[in-house]
């Protein structure tokens, strides 16, 4: 009995979920499969709240489900690993010291994968931004930022010191396309390939002299593949004159030893990009949309024969979207990738022989995924948990091969996650995704929380989630709400494409419909329902205020929302907008003033936190302050939150706390029981 009496005295109550614990886990990041199948890596960030850092290191799994090992200890962001074709070395990119050299821009690294010390094989001036192995296991395409004009490594280096020098902080450019979500294109600069031999250290521009440069969205390598005989480098490219973003995307093929360009696909109807060669080369898989029918036309898998036939599509009729990365199996025999299906993100595998394509694995959330002979590697997530890590050999079973977040969430309670079905716009079935908080009573009315999506090209589901965690919202004890209104993806293109040119009118009946199903169940407390939202999700809370009668939501958050449509032309999304809206808004101005929030001010009622980083070229904070003001001129209750080193997100560790705390206090004093004697007022 005594022995049992101190078990029980060790046992404690696993607590809700709260932001500070959000921050006690790692965060899976890429992953890659050394080419025999038996051992993986992968990239883990680890947050520090007190320092108010995080850090990330590499990670070596057995998919034999040996216990990981930290790779790598030194760096302080060492990411993107790939393992050469022999799997005797991962590279991956890193800025470190090493040998009292402090990198200054991103480095290549080595590491043998048995353990030791990481040696740096790069020294390009400009840094590099990805990259990616040749057959050969000796040199590596990268991308880097380089001054076009220029000739040579040498004289890259030397600017690149003079530039870096420079006192000057101004940023001049002529550009149509000069700033991307938080950051400017390095001014002067585009983005080239290059080849690196890892034995010499010589590097060659293979763009040197052309006007080729990839996208300036570039975000990672799968914007180029390296053909299987190692001579040639397929690459997805704007063939416009004038950058943009949006503009459709090419593919091209450059010869390595010659620098010769042949044009792969270019159409003007459709937007190509993520190429892939089958493991013979005979064939080249790459993402085409058909933007000449409409800019939101979906990614679909096409096929083009490498002795230059017709290109195909595998399946038209296939009615979602794929996602890069493309990756083949052994045998060539089926391309997989990862695509949405009604709040879930499964993988996929296309067989071109008889055109199929059929689930390979069913999310949750596939985060990544890696192949190598018949071994499956798998990053997922799900709704109940973060990102983890899986193997799959043949047509065994599927085993984890970490427990990263384990120790953490032993102690933490997390509360049902459930997936309904409402009728909204046009009479078309809309899912409503729910998250209860721990220890739910169904017999009890409890407030209820909207967490609308952004996008408006996302979804809401079956998802972990860092910066919006629907379980830290529901451990205050609300019911929280997410709405796949009409726009959201993988539920078809017609449902995706229903919104353009009528944005906030569709999707403001979904969340309505879904509202007024909540108030049906006895489990809610229909005094006490709020709605936030972040970007889209933003622009939805600001619409609702000028469009719903006061006292149905008792708060609102807007967080990075757009709130005047004309004041968003300043984005770096400019280009995009007006698709959007179906108009420019200096030939139809009252079709663009329908669509925007701030024409609709008049009619503001409802208590607002409004939330905005300096650093959001995506969604501008002209817009949160213009709404916070408006709000203030207008005698409606509203605070302000506003980070100036913060951009579309809120990514810094301790903001994200302040955030989080803001945000949550909020709500409560808005959704807080009204006070006996005073029907409804609120505390």
């Amino acid at each position: 009995m005594k022995n049992a009496r101190s078990a029980r005295a060790r046992t404690t109550t696993p607590r809700p979920l709260d932001v500070d614990t959000l921050w006690q886990l790692q965060r899976v990041g890429s992953v890659a499969l050394a080419p025999d199948g038996r051992r993986a890596v992968c990239a883990v960030t680890t947050p520090d709240m007190e320092k108010n850092t995080s850090s990330t290191a590499l990670w070596l799994l057995d998919t034999t489900r040996a216990a990981p090992r930290a790779l790598t200890r030194c760096g302080d962001k060492d990411g993107q690993p790939a393992w050469s074709p022999r799997g005797d070395a991962i590279a991956f990119v890193a800025r470190r010291g090493q040998q009292g050299q402090q990198d200054k821009t991103p480095q290549l690294y080595r590491i043998a994968p048995d353990g030791g010390e990481a040696e740096r094989i790069s020294d390009h001036a400009p840094g590099i931004e990805h990259f990616r192995w040749l057959p050969d296991g000796r040199r590596i395409v990268f991308a880097a930022w380089v001054w076009p004009e220029l000739r040579g490594a040498a004289a890259q280096a030397r600017r690149w010191k003079t530039f870096s020098e420079r006192k000057e902080t101004g940023y001049a450019t002529s550009e149509a396309y000069y700033r991307y979500w938080d950051h400017e294109v390095p001014m002067g600069r585009v983005l080239h390939l290059l080849l690196l031999d890892t034995r010499t250290g010589r590097v060659t521009d293979l763009f040197e002299g052309t006007a080729l440069q990839l996208p300036r969205d570039t975000g990672d390598c799968t914007a180029y593949a390296v053909h299987p005989d190692g001579r040639r480098v397929a690459f997805q490219h704007d063939p416009a004159p004038v950058q943009r973003l949006g503009n459709r995307l090419a593919l091209s093929e450059i010869e390595i030893g010659t620098r010769r360009v042949r044009a792969l696909v270019d159409d003007a109807a459709w937007d190509c990009s993520a190429p892939a060669y089958s493991p013979d080369g005979r064939r080249l898989a790459f993402l085409a949309a058909h933007v000449g029918a409409h800019h939101t036309a979906p990614q679909q898998l096409a096929l083009r024969p490498d002795d230059g036939g017709r290109w195909q599509l595998l399946d038209a009729a296939w009615d979602h979207e794929a996602q890069a990365p493309l990756r083949w199996s052994a045998d060539g025999s089926a391309v997989h990738f990862a695509a949405e299906a009604r709040g879930r993100c499964h993988l996929w595998r296309a067989t071109p022989a008889d055109r199929r394509i059929v689930q390979a694995h069913a999310g949750g959330w596939v985060q990544g995924f890696d192949l190598a002979g018949d071994t499956l590697l798998l990053a997922a997530d799900a709704a109940l948990h973060p990102t983890r890590v899986y193997a799959r050999h043949g047509g065994g079973a599927t085993v984890r091969l970490e427990r990263f977040n384990d120790t953490v969430l032993a102690g933490v309670a997390l509360g049902d996650v459930r997936e309904v079905e409402v009728t909204g716009a046009l009479g078309e079935p809309v899912q409503l995704w729910l998250t209860f908080p721990p220890g739910f009573d169904a017999k009890k009315r409890h407030p209820v929380q909207h967490v609308i999506h952004g996008g408006p090209f996302t979804a809401a589901g079956d998802s972990f989630g860092w910066r919006w965690n629907p379980h830290v919202f529901a451990s205050a004890g609300q019911v929280v709400a997410q709405v796949n209104f009409h726009g959201s993806s993988g539920f078809g293109w017609a449902f995706k494409r229903s919104l353009i040119g009528r944005q906030g009118m569709l999707e403001l009946q979904d969340i309505e419909a879904a509202t007024d199903w909540l108030l049906r169940q006895r489990w809610v407390d229909g005094r006490r329902i709020t709605a936030s939202g972040g970007s889209y999700g933003g622009f939805l809370v600001a619409w609702m205020n000028g469009h719903v009668a006061a006292g149905r939501y008792q708060g609102y958050v807007c967080h990075a929302g757009v709130y005047d449509r004309i004041a968003t032309f300043s984005a770096d999304s400019y280009p995009v907008r007006p698709k959007d809206l179906g108009a420019l808004y200096w030939e139809d101005m009252g079709h663009v003033l329908a669509q925007s929030p701030h024409a609709h001010a008049a009619h503001m009622h409802t208590p607002t936190l409004v939330i905005h980083g300096a650093r959001d070229y995506r969604v501008p904070d002209c817009n949160g302050l213009a709404y916070y003001n408006t709000l203030q001129a207008r005698g409606v209750r509203s605070r302000l939150l506003w980070f100036p080193d913060e951009n579309h997100w809120v990514l810094k560790p301790r903001n994200s706390r302040l955030w989080y705390t803001e945000f949550m206090a909020w709500i409560a004093a808005c959704s807080a029981p009204a006070k006996p004697g005073r029907s409804g007022a609120r505390a």
